[in-house]
């Protein structure tokens, strides 16, 4: 069995005290109601945005592959947008759900 350092063992205790310190420090402050509509806001665009391109570039390379041009995009732009959707709703049920 390999011996530690003494300096190393004072690293990892004066480590282990600043991550006391930061989580009391975190766990006394709230988060701001702008902060919380600003983060839901963020994830609620991003779910419908990533959803619409990534149906958009499926659509692409699929009309690519088979040479279908605009058919399976615009099908494929539908179901993205409807997939953010529902992504958005089961956000928004999670979220209602956590607040009660």
């Amino acid at each position: 069995m390999k011996k530690i350092p003494d300096d190393l063992k004072s690293l990892e205790e004066r480590i282990n005290k600043q991550r006391a310190a930061e989580k009391a420090a975190r766990r006394d402050k709230p988060e701001s109601e702008f902060a919380y509509a600003a983060k839901t806001g963020f994830r609620v665009g991003t779910e419908l945005v990533s959803g619409v391109a990534v149906g958009a570039a499926l659509g692409y390379f699929l009309d690519k592959l088979f040479g279908t041009q605009p058919v399976l995009l615009i099908t494929c732009l539908f179901f993205g947008g409807a997939a953010g959707f529902l992504n958005v709703y089961r956000f928004v049920k999670n979220e209602s759900k956590n607040k009660e």
